[in-house]
C-alpha cells in the first residue's frame, strides 16, 4: 500500500505521475465508506448464514455478485487509486462517479439482498421489510421513470452545480456525494432485479428489459454533456491542483466524460442480461406450473348417449373450467 495522496503532495510539493503501476498500487484508506461495506457485508452474511441453519440453500453466486462486484467495487470507488488522485485529475474523480452510480448498484442488486433479508428475517420484521417497500414513499422513488429521471438529475447536479467542486474540498461532503450516488443507481436497479415485488404489476420483464434500454441509453448522456461542455467542470480547483505531469484540464475532462459513455454502455449489457436471465427463468417456471396443472387437472368426459363403452375419455380442463383464460383458450382453440 503506498502512502496517501495529500501525503506525498506535502513531501514532494506535487503527486507522482499516475502511471499503471500506481494505478493498480496505490490505496488510500476511507474510514466511512469502509464501515459501509463492512456493514452491508455483515448483514448480507448474516442473513446468508441465517438460511444456512434452517437447512435452505441461497445461490453462491448471488453472494459472489454482491461481494465482489458491489463491495468490491464500493472499495475500488473509495480507497483505490481513483480517490488517491480524484483531487488532482478530473477523469478518476469522473469513474469513480460512475462505478458508485452504475456498477456499485448492479453488483448489490445482482445479490438480491431484499429477498435475502424477507427470507431470513422472522416474520414480523419481515413483514414491516415487505411494508416499506410497498409504501408511498419507496413507490415513488422507485417507479421506474421516476428513478431513471433520479440517476439522471443526480449526474447532472454533481457536475454543472457547486456540489462537485464543494466536495472536493470538504472531506465530509465528499463521503455524503459518495452516498448520493450510490443510493441514486440502487433506486433503480435493485427494484428492477429483485424477486420481491418491488415494482407496479405492470412492469413485467419485457417492460422491464425495454426500460433498461432506455436507462442505457439516458446513463450516456451526462457522460456526453461533459465530454462536449465547453466549460470547465471544477475548473477553479483543477487548474490550481493539477500537477506539472497532468494533461491539459479540459483534455482531462474530455477523458472523463470518454470513460463516463465508455462505462455507461459497458453495464447497460450485463444489466439487460440479467432481466432476460430472469425472464426466461420466470417462462420457465409458469410453464412447469402449466404443466403439472394439465397432468392434474383433467377430468372423465361424459359418456354420449348410445354409444358403446370404449377406452375411458378426459376432457382438458380448459373445456371445463369457467375461467377467463379457459374461455380464451376455447374462442381460440387449443392448438393456437
Amino acid at each position: 500500500m503506498t502512502a496517501t495522496m495529500p501525503l506525498l503532495e506535502t513531501a514532494t510539493g506535487s503527486p507522482p505521475e499516475l502511471t499503471m503501476g500506481r494505478l493498480l498500487s496505490s490505496w488510500q484508506l476511507d474510514v466511512p465508506a469502509l464501515l459501509l461495506v463492512v456493514l452491508l457485508g455483515t448483514l448480507y452474511g448474516w442473513g446468508v448464514l441465517r438460511l444456512g441453519r434452517r437447512g435452505e440453500a441461497w445461490p453462491p453466486l448471488r453472494t459472489a455478485a454482491f461481494v465482489l462486484i458491489g463491495l468490491g467495487t464500493l472499495v475500488a470507488a473509495t480507497m483505490s487509486a481513483l480517490a488517491v488522485y480524484d483531487r488532482f485529475l478530473f477523469w478518476p474523480a469522473a469513474v469513480q462517479n460512475v462505478l458508485l452510480d452504475l456498477i456499485a448498484p448492479l453488483g448489490l442488486a445482482l445479490g438480491d439482498p431484499l429477498r435475502l433479508a424477507v427470507r431470513a428475517l422472522p416474520e414480523g420484521p419481515a413483514g414491516r421489510v415487505r411494508r416499506a417497500m410497498t409504501g408511498r414513499v419507496v413507490r415513488l422513488l422507485t417507479f421506474p421513470l421516476v428513478s431513471t429521471a433520479l440517476v439522471l438529475a443526480t449526474e447532472l447536479t454533481v457536475y454543472f452545480t457547486p456540489y462537485f467542486e464543494t466536495a472536493l474540498a470538504h472531506g465530509w461532503l465528499h463521503e455524503l456525494m459518495y452516498l448520493h450516488l450510490l443510493l441514486a443507481g440502487a433506486l433503480f436497479v435493485v427494484p428492477m432485479l429483485t424477486h420481491e415485488g418491488a415494482l407496479p404489476a405492470w412492469c413485467t420483464h419485457p417492460v422491464r428489459a425495454a426500460l433498461v434500454f432506455l436507462d442505457g441509453v439516458v446513463d450516456a448522456v451526462p457522460g456526453i454533456v461533459v465530454m462536449t461542455h465547453g466549460t470547465l467542470i471544477a475548473g477553479a480547483w483543477y487548474l490550481h491542483h493539477a500537477p506539472p505531469w497532468a494533461p491539459d484540464v479540459l483534455r482531462d475532462q474530455q477523458l472523463g466524460g470518454g470513460a463516463m459513455i465508455s462505462i455507461a454502455e459497458l453495464v447497460a449489457l450485463p444489466f439487460l442480461l440479467a432481466i432476460l436471465v430472469q425472464w426466461a427463468r420466470t417462462e420457465r417456471a409458469e410453464s412447469a406450473v402449466l404443466d403439472r396443472r394439465l397432468e392434474t387437472e383433467l377430468v372423465p368426459a361424459a359418456p354420449v348417449p348410445g354409444q358403446s363403452p370404449g377406452p375411458e375419455l378426459v376432457r382438458p380442463w380448459w373445456e371445463t373450467e369457467n375461467s377467463e383464460v379457459a374461455r380464451r383458450i376455447r374462442q381460440q382453440g387449443p392448438g393456437t
